[in-house]
């Protein structure tokens, strides 16, 4: 009988992904562009960390990369029903002996886990985003943040790949709680770069000073918030796509830090959704009176006295989640999507993997092979608990 692998990392699939119960094997074909020509292992790396490969295969000229779920750089999405995994596999080409001359271009492919949620299961392997409101709800209750890239009406989420510029990204921001207590979410801050998190450089900021979008503040472009909001506990933006200059990998994530405020609570200058009208030539908030806005155009929304007035959050360096005393009434974590990938080429090479239906997916470059897996463990149900235990932040 033919090894599976071995059909499975062939011409027709240069990369294959086995998503295990705590780590991920990415298993490449050299010749990742069906071209006959092999690409140099050293030239290979897994995610944002660059993590390199574990084994080689001369035989079958094979390259496997063996990392846990929360290494490499990997991002962790909750959603309702599953936890995804997301990271990349990058080929970046080593110089020519010739300077001058290219033959390679470098290639990002985009890889997902997806792993089946349940009460009551829990895995040492998933560390989930969980933060808790401590003023208002038991210890066993907890929020989850969380953010989503929607198709253009916002019905369903979409690929994060085949993104042109002069695009739009729906980006919906959620909170969800096992109790009824009413919330309201506000997006404090976005931050773009070129990995995960707000501390790599280049970076750019989307939203900042406590819910201005000032990306809509450029002349070119009309990032906004979406108003009205569907529920208090949902917060929509568009945002136009962009790319860093010089990053030949066209590939952006955004980190950003969400919080909920009680939904009894006016919206004020430190919990607010502003957006700038350029036909007013004025910044308009969401909801609340206008005036919560007029920081943004300062960029001084956090003034001594207001932050005493309104008893800020205590900030706890190095934690992901950060909350109020019983006084503040306030849960917050940051949260990252991405990576969302550009493509001057919209194919559709390359295939999805989920539950034994196969579907194709864009390219994200010029003859760039994409393949997304989302394969569950049979037999192996991985999922994250509802009690007591406090999470802590993924690894990024």
């Amino acid at each position: 009988m033919e090894d599976p692998q071995s059909r499975a990392v062939s011409a027709h699939h240069p990369v294959w992904v086995q998503c295990q119960e705590a780590q991920l094997v990415v298993t490449v074909n050299r010749d990742l562009f069906s071209t006959g020509r092999l690409v140099n292992p050293a030239d290979l790396t897994l995610g944002p960390a660059a993590c390199k490969h574990s084994s080689l295969n001369p035989a079958q000229n094979t390259v496997t990369f063996t990392a846990g779920l929360h290494e490499c750089g990997s991002i962790v999405q909750i959603t309702p029903n599953s936890l995804i995994y997301r990271t990349l596999l990058n080929y970046d080409p080593s110089p020519a002996s010739n300077p001058v001359i290219i033959r390679s271009n470098p290639a990002v492919i985009p890889i997902e886990c997806h792993y089946p949620r349940r009460e009551n299961v829990s895995s040492n392997a998933i560390r989930p985003t969980w933060a808790p409101f401590s003023s208002t709800l038991s210890a066993e209750e907890r929020l989850m943040f969380s953010l989503r890239l929607m198709n253009e009406d916002w019905s369903a989420e979409r690929p994060f790949t085949g993104f042109q510029l002069g695009d739009v990204l729906n980006i919906q921001a959620e909170v969800g709680t096992e109790s009824h207590v009413p919330l309201r979410l506000f997006v404090d801050s976005c931050v773009a770069a070129l990995s995960p998190g707000t501390d790599s450089s280049p970076h750019y900021a989307i939203i900042d000073f406590n819910g201005c979008l000032v990306d809509g503040r450029s002349d070119d472009t009309s990032s906004a918030f979406v108003t009205p909001r569907p529920r208090e506990d949902i917060l929509r933006f568009k945002i136009d796509v962009f790319r860093f200059t010089g990053d030949a990998r066209n590939l952006i994530y955004i980190t950003c830090h969400l919080k909920v405020t009680p939904a009894d609570q006016a919206p004020d200058p430190l919990n607010k959704a502003c957006s700038f009208n350029k036909a007013r030539n004025t910044w308009a908030p969401v909801e609340g009176t206008r005036d919560i806005c007029s920081c943004c155009e300062t960029g001084n929304c956090e003034s001594p006295a207001l932050s005493r007035r309104l008893n800020p959050m205590e900030r706890w360096p190095s934690r992901r989640f950060r909350r109020h005393d019983a006084n503040g009434k306030e849960a917050e974590a940051d949260v990252v999507i991405g990576p969302v990938l550009l493509s001057r080429d919209l194919g559709t090479v390359g295939e999805r993997q989920e539950g034994g239906r196969v579907t194709t997916v864009p390219s994200v470059g010029t003859a760039l092979i994409c393949v997304v897996a989302g394969v569950g463990l049979a037999g192996a149900v991985l999922a994250v608990g509802v009690g007591r235990r406090r999470c802590a932040r993924a690894s990024a």
